[in-house]
């Protein structure tokens, strides 16, 4: 029996997802007859080259006929398994339910845009997702279907009047990575630089636009990817990133903070932007070589505790020491080497903040762990608008509902990062069927602390797959500049030997 509701939940992953993209494109599909021409086709997409669908119509369709064919698949699935025995089934249920999340994976790679960012998120944030979808939405981290050559070669020539042969001294039209946005190739400079250059897809910024535009859709699939979640903070989160994202200008300027901050430094490398190969549409830095993540976790146990103690002080630390924030945890942007050595990559997403966002977030630590008084925890989130001023909560729901985000630093001692751990920690935020609905209805991150949020989430999912472990409290001390702990760990301490040197 147990096995049996598995399996269905196996299937409720994937096959239900087809039913969302058709529910939702069907609402659409009705909702957008008036643009149709009257001869009954869909309106043509805007000029210029590209290989995506990106007109709402087009990409609506393309979903509902997704949808269609997933139904009927499930639809055969089941009649083969009616005279079948248990086993049978069962082998017939999983065989669909991996079937169907390829085909997922597939479907969000070629639209590129939001959905594929969702599939994204999905692959790595959800640890609660059963395997086989995981295993075959991370495809979407750094492996999506790729543009063709002659596309890349337009974007180039559009935004510097020249193909690559002319920019570069040598260049692979092979791409090193192919994600939501754009892609990356590999190249030389007429100097000898090895860079990487990533391209936009063409007609990315109208892919994208569309599919914001079809809340009903985004709203279908995330409550389908992530189960008795509220969608809308992270379809409105989604929305801020990818606009923000579609200018690679933006991009390298957060990169220029981020390289020249930690050029030097032992364990954190960030690629220097090449500038008069980049622009709106293209970037070009050194390329880094390293480690996927999805290698990582299986070294060695040692290798693996380094590595995420680097990615924790990359990300906590940049609050504190840069006043700044790289808010995507997504594990294609890592490159991993030997003795916690980490590239850090994709810098379309970050927030500065002013010196009162960053009091904010003092007050709420001295509350919340330093002090452990939930009385003033509460008057700091009814102050900036977490909570709306008067909200009723008992000081123990609201230490149960807010303490288990600093669970981990709550305790001077070493704590282990588990799947079920940072699982439970994407539940708390979202799961509106829990115990804190109450609170988290009331609720309302400004935007300082939503993407924090974010990256809070996103890195304790890794964390669970390295098995991170550590004495997180001591490093945040390390970090917390109104504390300025004394090195805690051997990394710690070359750390502060190369920030004295630097300083001196």
């Amino acid at each position: 029996m147990a096995a049996r509701r598995r399996t269905g939940a196996l299937v409720g992953a994937a096959g239900v997802l087809g039913g969302a993209l058709l529910l939702g494109a069907a609402v659409r599909a009705r909702r957008s007859r008036s643009p149709v021409s009257p001869s009954g086709a869909a309106p043509a997409a805007a000029p210029g080259p590209s290989l995506l669908p990106t007109d709402r119509a087009r990409r609506t369709a393309k979903l509902a006929a997704y949808g269609a064919r997933t139904g009927s698949d499930y639809v055969s699935m089941r009649a083969r398994g009616v005279l079948a025995g248990e086993e049978r089934r069962a082998e017939l249920e999983e065989e669909f339910q991996l079937r169907s999340a390829e085909q997922v994976a597939a479907l969000l790679g070629g639209m590129k845009g939001a959905l594929m960012k969702l599939g994204q998120m999905a692959s790595y944030l959800d640890q609660g997702l059963p395997e086989p979808v995981r295993e075959a939405l991370s495809q979407l981290q750094s492996d999506a279907p790729p543009m063709a050559p002659e596309l890349v070669e337009q974007v180039l020539r559009d935004e510097f009047g020249a193909g690559p042969d002319e920019l570069f001294g040598e260049w692979d039209p092979r791409p090193l990575a192919s994600a939501s946005i754009g892609q990356v190739h590999r190249a030389v400079l007429f100097d000898g630089t090895a860079v990487a250059v990533k391209v936009q897809y063409p007609g990315v910024d109208r892919a994208v636009a569309a599919d914001l535009e079809n809340t009903d859709l985004l709203f279908n699939v995330m409550s389908v990817l992530f189960p008795g979640m509220d969608p809308k903070p992270i379809v409105a989160e989604l929305r801020e990133r990818l606009v923000e994202e579609l200018d690679y200008r933006i991009e390298a300027d957060h990169q220029r903070l981020f390289a020249s901050h930690y050029r030097g430094h032992p364990y954190i490398h960030v690629p220097e932007v090449v500038d008069d190969r980049s622009t709106g549409r293209v970037l070009t830095t050194e390329l880094a070589d390293g480690a996927r993540f999805a290698e990582v976790v299986e070294w060695p146990d040692e290798e693996r505790q380094a590595a995420a103690e680097t990615l924790y002080r990359f990300a906590f630390g940049s609050i504190y020491g840069l006043r700044a924030f790289n808010g995507d945890p997504h594990p294609g942007n890592y490159l991993f080497r030997p003795g916690g050595r980490v590239t850090f990559l994709d810098f379309g997403l970050c927030k500065r903040f002013t010196d009162d966002e960053v009091t904010v977030f003092e007050s709420m630590i001295r509350a919340m762990v330093l002090d452990r008084d939930v009385r003033a925890f509460h008057e700091v989130v009814e102050r900036i608008g977490i909570l709306p001023p008067g909200f009723e909560v008992s000081d123990e729901a609201l230490s149960e509902y807010f303490g288990h985000f600093y669970e981990f630093v709550m305790e001077d001692r070493e704590m282990e990062i588990t799947p079920e751990w940072s699982s439970r920690s994407v539940r708390q935020f979202f799961d509106l069927s829990g115990p804190h609905a109450h609170i988290m209805k009331a609720a309302n991150l400004p935007p300082s602390m939503v993407i924090i949020q974010r990256i809070n989430l996103g890195l304790f999912a890794l964390f669970g797959d390295l098995g991170a472990r550590n004495n997180w409290r001591r490093i945040a001390e390390e970090l917390w500049p109104f504390v300025a702990g004394p090195p805690s760990t051997p990394m710690g301490e070359r750390i502060a030997e190369w920030a004295s040197a630097r300083t001196a």
